[in-house]
C-alpha cells in the first residue's frame, strides 16, 4: 500500500519537475501597467535583461498604461495563467488601489498569486532649481506662508508619490496643490519644464536628473540616506518626522499558474537581484535590491495596504 502511495505521489510530481524544468520554452512578457521612465519600469527592465540572458529567452517589457495602472493589470489578471505574462506590480497595485477604487475589473484578492519582490524604491522629495525652497524646513515655511500656492505633481491621484505627500503635509501642517498625471515619466517631464514646483518619486527615477543639474533633492524619504545620493539628508535629518514613505516593485502572476513555474521564478530572480551587476545598477539609481518568498511578497502587501489606507480613509482621497 505505502508502496503504491509513494508512486502515486512521485507519477504526480514528475508533471510539475517537468514544467519547471522546461520553464521558460518561449519568450516571456512582463507588463508594466505604466508608462515608461517611471522607476517601477526601470527596475523591470534591469531585471528583464538579465533574465533573458539567464533563460535563454527574451523578457520583453511591455507598458501598458492608464487609470493608475489598472488596464495593465487587469489585462494580466486575464491572461492565461502560464507563467508567460507577469504582472510588474509596485505598491500602488495590489495595496493602494483595492482601497482608493469602490471597484476594480478584477477581484484583488483572488486575481494574483504572488511571487517575489524585486527591490524597494524610497523616494526623494525633488524640486526644479529655481525654486525658492532649498531644504525640507524653508519649503514648510513656504508652503505655511502661501498655503494652496507651492504645487506638487504626482504619478496619479490616490498613487504612492501623491499619497507620500499627503503624508508629509499630515506632518508638517501645510497645505500644498496636487498636480496629478498619468504615470511617473510625465510627472517628471513637466517637473523639469518648471510648470509644477514638487515632486516626490523614486530615487531610481529622479538621481539621473539630480545629479545632472536639472532638479535638486531637498531629502529622501527613507530611514537611511541613499547610496545613490549620500549628499541629500533624510527628512528626519532635516527636521521632519513622522513622514517617511516609498514603494517597491515585485513580480506577481495570474492566479492558477503552477506552483512550480512560481517556484522556479523565484529561485532565478533571487539569482538575478543579487547578481553584483545587477546591485550595482539599482543601487547607483537608488533602488534596494530585494528579493522574497511569495508569503513575504503578501505580507507587505498587506501591511502596507492597512498603512496607506489609513491615509485615504483619514484624508476622504478619491480616484479621479
Amino acid at each position: 500500500m505505502r508502496a503504491t502511495f509513494a508512486a502515486l505521489l512521485a507519477a504526480a510530481l514528475l508533471p510539475a519537475a517537468a514544467i519547471a524544468q522546461s520553464y521558460p520554452a518561449k519568450p516571456v512578457t512582463f507588463v508594466v501597467p505604466f508608462p515608461a521612465g517611471g522607476g517601477t519600469d526601470i527596475a523591470a527592465r534591469v531585471v528583464a535583461n538579465k533574465l533573458t540572458a539567464k533563460w535563454g529567452q527574451s523578457v520583453v517589457v511591455e507598458n501598458k498604461a492608464g487609470a493608475a495602472g489598472i488596464v495593465g493589470t487587469d489585462f494580466v489578471a486575464k491572461a492565461k495563467p502560464d507563467g508567460y505574462t507577469l504582472l510588474i506590480a509596485n505598491v500602488g497595485i495590489p495595496s493602494i488601489n483595492p482601497v482608493l477604487y469602490a471597484k476594480l475589473p478584477y477581484n484583488p484578492d483572488t486575481a494574483f498569486a504572488p511571487i517575489t519582490e524585486i527591490c524597494e524604491l524610497p523616494f526623494v522629495l525633488m524640486a526644479t532649481p529655481s525654486f525658492a525652497a532649498n531644504t525640507p524646513k524653508e519649503l514648510v515655511a513656504l508652503a505655511k506662508a502661501q498655503p494652496d500656492k507651492v504645487t506638487f505633481a504626482s504619478s496619479g491621484s490616490g498613487g504612492s508619490p501623491h499619497l507620500t505627500a499627503e503624508i508629509f503635509q499630515q506632518a508638517t501642517g501645510t497645505r500644498m496643490m496636487h498636480v496629478p498625471y498619468k504615470g511617473g515619466g510625465p510627472a517628471m517631464t513637466d517637473l523639469m519644464a518648471g510648470h509644477v514646483n514638487l515632486l516626490f518619486a523614486s530615487i531610481l527615477e529622479g538621481s539621473g536628473h539630480i545629479k545632472a543639474g536639472k532638479l535638486k533633492a531637498l531629502a529622501v524619504t527613507s530611514p537611511k540616506r541613499s547610496p545613490a545620493l549620500p549628499d541629500v539628508p533624510t527628512l528626519a535629518e532635516a527636521g521632519i518626522s513622522g513622514a517617511e514613505s516609498g514603494s517597491w516593485v515585485a513580480l506577481m502572476a495570474p492566479a492558477g499558474t503552477p506552483q512550480a513555474i512560481v517556484d522556479k521564478i523565484v529561485a532565478d530572480v533571487k539569482e538575478v537581484v543579487a547578481d553584483p551587476g545587477v546591485t550595482a545598477q539599482l543601487v547607483s539609481q537608488g533602488a534596494t535590491p530585494q528579493s522574497s518568498t511569495p508569503a513575504q511578497l503578501q505580507a507587505l502587501v498587506d501591511a502596507d495596504k492597512a498603512r496607506y489606507g489609513k491615509v485615504i480613509r483619514e484624508k476622504g482621497l478619491k480616484a479621479d
